[in-house]
């Protein structure tokens, strides 16, 4: 057996005292981005990602050892509990296997095993599985007793085979093999209930669907669970892709591992209908709930992983920086809200105006934003991508045009989760006088100025880059996504002295209180000038402040090095360097040309190592660097604004909204995202759409198909590629290519087998 440190190693491709000492950092309170950004020495290295595959892993190993604990005390209490039982309840690697050990002996209410128990009828049980000479009929009379409810030789036996089956289908080494091999074998079966194909229509694509359970797909298997959560669909897991024979065969692995077959005597018939009825009544759909939980927890792990990977990405886009924005919240009957906030975020003014029906305020609206404008400094515009957004974006396109001096640029943006923010306790403690529908358009003016401060505020799941997240473990969900926003507030380093509370609270090392309490103090006291005065705030102790020093910059303060990631237990390392060389800090911080002069090693020492030394140099040539890329806006075309305006062949630029397993959808601006399948992306074969983009990426793509009824667009990364050839028409024969499947990893798909994957992949896009 392993120790817990030797198991995760293996999965997370790391050596077990790399794995011991991240665990015992972890458990002496240590943050996962303080780990991996100032502890390499202890760990060897381990980044981010293998800390949380690492945390995640160890969370589920603990669970396990208390479960196995539990386990054993109860078998123990019972007087159950033999030496190879327990050796073998040791050796459980899994929550399962654990499980099927635990199975005979977990309290319950009374099976029709235990009633026939209590009848006498385990010595039938038993003679009948030893196959004895005697036939069952005869043997089962002896059993016969009206006072214990065994009415006739009929009920003995009936009573028997309860008995027979309940030991057959909690034999821990049968389930186990049955198990895998329903793995390897089921067919997860979808049909239509009768009367819902028009209801469920958009799940049409599953009314008579089968697919190996293995190799399902995350975003097709959720699909399935939720289209049978609404009453859409039956789902059941067939052995195999002739569920027949699977059947038979599942009866008779049953038989062999009892080694029961028909040898010409009395009781073969018995038992082989006792392990038929075992399959049909018991194991079958046991196992079925078995593996759809099974599969349900690896289809949601993928989901929370890609919902994880799309936020990063959404928190880590570019920012447009310090400018004064002007943000628009677009209504129709109740106006477009509109929040001017200045290059720090503050807000300087609010109106409302009226473009739209029914009051068709057009003109007076362009006056009035143009007013706002002038009078406020604003050079850039952001638009919420809501109800409105392109015909608030065509007002704000004339504004721009009638006011060329202004030199006003706009940018659509996302407002998902904006409502959440208006309506949250931290905006009505920022706004208290300002309206909720206000608030709103503040958040998507800052949002533009910088995404990762503004999106702390929303709840992660109502950010709206997920793929079925109201359909996973929401506790698992919450924990991911949290553990992604960390991830990046720490990546990119926070100013503490302009930081809102919910933007501290996600350094590592400061609970929400805390983070309250800087900007209390901070409010009372100025700003700081130091990051060694952050140790003056309340209930801010000596853990909190060296988890959490490394993450919090102090922009223009006394020390140069308090702007840097540089954590002040290395600041005598610095100033040794600084000393080698007869210069000051100040002097050697942005000196790229001495700084890359250095050799690392010659600074080592019993505390900083090789890894350290060599971020401190790459930190002070450029200190607190921004992580996140540049501020690039997509072009929309002059024109193109709703679904009817586009044309299969137009090329266009969007920007990504969102990442599935599936492909990638873009906003190009007709208020309806399109979608970029997997196998168009490149002209490589792509596994990961992530390989190729990431959410908030601004991209080139060409239009292949619209389907108005059902507002789709199909959409190609593939500039090159010819279109699908429409139904019923045939290509000229030299562009007519090869066939190819959306896995083939060696040719590039052809243009109609794209079109056929796209309007498959549209019917399972996600639809939370």
């Amino acid at each position: 057996m392993f120790s817990v440190e030797q198991k995760i190693a293996e999965e997370i491709a790391a050596k077990p005292a790399q794995v011991a000492a991240a665990v015992e950092l972890l458990d002496g309170g240590a943050t996962v981005p303080f780990i991996a950004r100032y502890r390499k020495e202890a760990t060897g290295g381990l980044d981010d990602t293998q800390l949380r595959a690492l945390e995640e892993r160890l969370r589920y190993l603990r669970e396990l050892e208390e479960r196995r604990d539990a386990v054993l005390a109860s078998i123990a209490e019972q007087g159950k509990l033999d030496e190879a039982l327990k050796t073998q309840i040791l050796a459980a690697d899994t929550k399962a296997r654990l499980e099927d050990l635990y199975l005979p002996y977990k309290p319950r209410r009374r099976t029709r095993a235990q009633i026939a128990r209590e009848a006498g009828l385990q010595p039938l049980a038993d003679a009948l599985r030893g196959n004895p000479c005697g036939g069952p009929e005869t043997l089962a009379l002896g059993y016969v007793d009206a006072e214990r409810n065994v009415a006739d030789a009929k009920a003995a036996l009936d009573g028997a085979r309860a008995i027979v089956q309940e030991e057959f289908s909690e034999d821990a080494a049968l389930v186990g093999q049955l198990r895998e091999w329903m793995w390897q074998r089921g067919q997860v079966r979808a049909r239509v209930i009768d009367g819902k194909q028009d209801e469920g229509a958009k799940y049409r694509d599953y009314f008579d669907h089968a697919e190996p359970i293995r190799t399902i797909a995350s975003h097709r298997l959720l699909a399935l669970f939720r289209a049978r959560n609404e009453g859409v669909l039956d789902l059941d897991l067939e052995p195999g892709t002739q569920a027949d024979q699977g059947h038979a065969e599942a009866e008779g692995r049953i038989a062999a591992h009892f080694n029961i077959a028909d040898r010409g005597q009395p009781a073969d018939a018995w038992l082989r209908e006792t392990c038929r009825q075992t399959w049909r009544t018991k194991l079958h759909l046991q196992l079925t709930l078995d593996l759809f939980g099974r599969a349900r927890a690896t289809a949601e792990d993928e989901a929370i992983r890609v919902f994880g990977s799309n936020l990063k990405d959404l928190m880590l886009a570019a920012p447009a920086g310090p400018r004064v924005v002007m943000g628009l919240d677009p209504g129709i009957r109740t106006g477009v809200k509109v929040a001017i906030v200045d290059a720090t975020g503050k807000l300087m003014s609010t109106h409302t105006i009226y473009p739209h029906e029914p009051r068709n305020q057009w003109d007076q609206s362009i006056a009035q934003l143009a007013a706002g404008c002038k009078a406020c400094g604003v050079n850039l515009i952001a638009i919420g991508n809501g109800t409105a957004s392109r015909e608030t974006d065509k007002l704000v396109g004339e504004l721009m045009k009638k006011h060329a001096e202004l030199a006003l640029a706009k940018v659509v943006v996302s407002e998902a989760g904006a409502s959440v923010y208006s309506a949250s306790e931290f905006a009505s403690k920022e706004f208290p006088q300002l309206d909720v529908s206000l608030r709103g358009a503040v958040s998507i003016a800052r949002r533009l100025q910088d995404p990762l401060a503004e999106l702390v505020k929303i709840e992660p799941k109502a950010i709206g880059v997920g793929q079925y997240q109201h359909d996973v473990n929401q506790v698992k969900l919450a924990r991911a996504l949290d553990a992604s926003v960390e991830d990046c507030v720490n990546g990119v380093g926070v100013d503490v002295n302009t930081a809102s509370a919910p933007l501290l609270a996600r350094v590592a090392g400061l609970s929400a209180a805390v983070a309250e309490n800087v900007v209390k103090y901070r409010d009372a006291n100025g700003a700081f000038r130091t990051r060694a005065a952050i140790r003056n705030v309340p209930r801010l102790g000596d853990k909190a402040f060296e988890q959490s020093a490394g993450f919090l910059r102090v922009a223009a303060g006394d020390n140069p090095l308090d702007a840097s990631s540089v954590h002040p237990e290395a600041y005598p390392l610095v100033e040794r360097i600084a000393r080698s060389s007869g210069r000051g800090v100040r002097q050697i911080i942005g000196d790229g040309a001495f700084l890359r002069g250095l050799k690392p090693d010659q600074f080592t020492d019993e505390k900083f190592g090789l890894p350290t030394v060599c971020d401190i140099l790459r930190e002070l040539e450029k200190p607190g660097r921004d992580p996140r890329p540049q501020f690039v806006m997509p072009a929309f075309v002059d024109g193109v604004e709703n679904l009817v305006d586009l044309k299969p062949g137009m090329v266009l630029e969007g920007r990504v909204s969102n990442v599935a397993a599936f492909g990638a959808f873009v906003d190009i601006g007709v208020h309806h995202d399109g979608l970029v399948h997997v196998s168009v992306l490149s002209t490589k074969y792509v596994k990961d759409p992530r390989e190729v983009v990431k959410a908030g990426d601004v991209v080139k793509v060409k239009v292949l198909e619209v389907d108005l009824p059902r507002k789709r667009i199909a959409l190609t990364m593939r500039l090159d590629d010819p279109l699908p050839v429409a139904s019923g028409e045939r290509a000229p024969r030299e562009s007519q290519p090869r066939a190819a499947t959306v896995r083939a990893a060696t040719k590039p798909m052809a243009a109609t087998t794209a079109g056929n994957a796209l309007a498959d992949a549209f019917s399972r896009a996600r639809r939370s």
